[in-house]
């Protein structure tokens, strides 16, 4: 079960974080230690299996100020339901199969056409 402690804890210098900091994450079962609260003096600490009591008195005897404020269980977050996949054929870009890619340009339509000159007079003069 994963559970969130919540303990006041004295901190008036950026040595007694620390301290409270290392303190915290050598305990066994904790998976993250965060520092909350208005006054930044709350340590909050996430894992499994911690013995609460334990942590309290190992900080009250390095930082002299420690009172455990409260402990409550984690509950997972609902996994999204997963986007279905869609059963018409897709390019390579993974849209839907239309008659036209919306992500690439159609290719161009060629035609070939011979045109003739009808001219009365041929002229052999390739300037004229």
């Amino acid at each position: 079960m994963k559970q969130k402690i919540v303990i006041k804890v004295q901190m008036n210098c950026d040595k007694c974080t620390r301290k409270a900091l290392k303190i915290a994450s050598k305990a066994n079962g904790v998976n993250s230690v965060a520092i909350e609260g208005s006054d930044r003096d709350q340590l909050v600490v996430i894992g499994e299996g911690i013995d609460s009591a334990n942590l309290t008195c190992s900080l009250r005897k390095k930082l002299c100020y420690a009172a455990l404020w409260s402990v409550e269980e984690v509950k997972a977050k609902p996994k999204p339901d997963p986007i279905p996949k869609p059963t018409s054929s897709t390019c390579s870009c993974g849209c839907r199969q239309l008659p036209i890619c919306p992500q690439y340009a159609p290719y161009p339509m060629l035609y070939e056409a011979r045109v003739y000159d009808y001219t009365s007079s041929p002229s052999f003069c390739p300037i004229m």
